[in-house]
């Protein structure tokens, strides 16, 4: 999926997938509680009934977040009209189930 310069991709897993952080400039996780186990993702617009959607197990799943060339998109308005339908940004959201809540943690920081 690819909104106003950003573009995004969503990965669902079994387990943690592999690390790959030093690919990326900035890595977040949390866990977060999904009792439906569905996970709606919405572009820059936030319409929900226009969200792309992932089914992950019922239960806590963990998130990672991976950005990657932070930088133009700060120099840049990702949502303007003038990106050009260029991609200035790149998001990578991987998810997987765990068995309990872990604490949020930065695993590289941009900046």
């Amino acid at each position: 999926m690819s909104d106003g310069g950003v573009a995004v991709t969503v990965q669902v897993f079994d387990g943690p997938p592999p690390p790959d952080h030093a690919r990326f400039d900035h890595v977040v996780e949390a866990t977060v509680e999904v009792p439906s186990g569905r996970v709606a993702v919405l572009d820059g617009a936030g319409l929900l009934p226009d969200a792309d959607r992932f089914d992950v197990p019922p239960g806590p799943v963990r998130v990672r977040v991976s950005r990657s060339n932070p930088a133009a998109a700060a120099r840049n308005d990702p949502g303007a009209d003038g990106c050009g339908g260029r991609v200035l940004e790149r998001v990578r959201i991987r998810l997987w189930p765990v068995s309990s809540a872990e604490r949020p943690r930065v695993v590289r920081r941009w900046g």
